[in-house]
């Protein structure tokens, strides 16, 4: 069991991937970050996926620029851990994607 999280363009090509194993509370951040706690299961996501706009996956990078307080050093990469370059490029990934056609959507499992 983990969380498999991705983004899914409109086509439904994977453009974004985020695993964590099911003790990492980490996965937790990412869902808080997207605000789709509603899609937390505990030791995995709950199978269901989501449509997010530009607008939300905004929200999510500047959410977490403020979690991490990275301002504009978020090209100092080294200094983040696994986990937060996971979620930095998750969120980066979906927010090219969702530039582009609009949207993107993003599976929890």
């Amino acid at each position: 069991m983990g969380h498999d999280i991705s983004g899914h363009n409109k086509a439904g090509k994977e453009i974004a991937y985020a695993r964590f194993s099911m003790g990492n509370y980490n996965a937790t951040i990412l869902y808080n970050l997207l605000d789709a706690n509603n899609y937390y299961a505990g030791v995995s996501g709950s199978g269901d996926s989501s449509t997010f706009s530009i607008q939300q996956i905004e929200k999510a990078m500047n959410a977490y620029k403020q979690f991490y307080k990275n301002g504009d050093s978020l090209s100092e990469r080294d200094f983040l851990t696994w986990d937060q370059k996971q979620i930095l490029n998750f969120i980066q990934n979906c927010l090219a994607t969702a530039k582009i056609e609009g949207s993107v959507r993003v599976y929890f499992g």
